[in-house]
């Protein structure tokens, strides 16, 4: 077990706090909650956040979690060779698996990078 990430807007985590549990568009959308590796963070960053700003990463203990994790290949995986395995999570994230929240401001152009 160890840690994985989930970037979201400042804002939406900030409203998970007060409620104690947080659950995205895309757990309602899909069934789970999307998340990386800390060395799949910048390339998801790059891929579906470019832009945007007032970004924070949530930084999760996997052994914290109360809703089932699995790694799982990315739905666009077909198009890509790397082979990664993403963690998803299958439930609300409760709040108190989250050990830190990091940050992610981009560059000027709009993109992530490593710091």
């Amino acid at each position: 077990m160890g840690m994985i990430v989930h970037i979201v807007k400042r804002g939406e985590w900030e409203l998970a706090l007060a409620s104690g549990t947080y659950a995205p568009d895309s757990l309602r959308a899909e069934g789970f909650i999307h998340c990386s590796t800390p060395a799949q963070l910048i390339d998801t960053a790059n891929r579906f956040y470019r832009g945007q700003n007032d970004l924070v990463v949530l930084w999760i203990e996997e052994s914290r979690l109360k809703a089932e994790l699995k790694y799982e290949a990315s739905a666009t995986q077909h198009r890509e060779s790397s082979g990664d395995l993403f963690p998803h999570l299958y439930g609300e994230l409760n709040v108190d698996a989250v050990v830190r929240v990091a940050a992610l401001p981009c560059d000027a152009d709009g993109s992530f990078r490593h710091e």
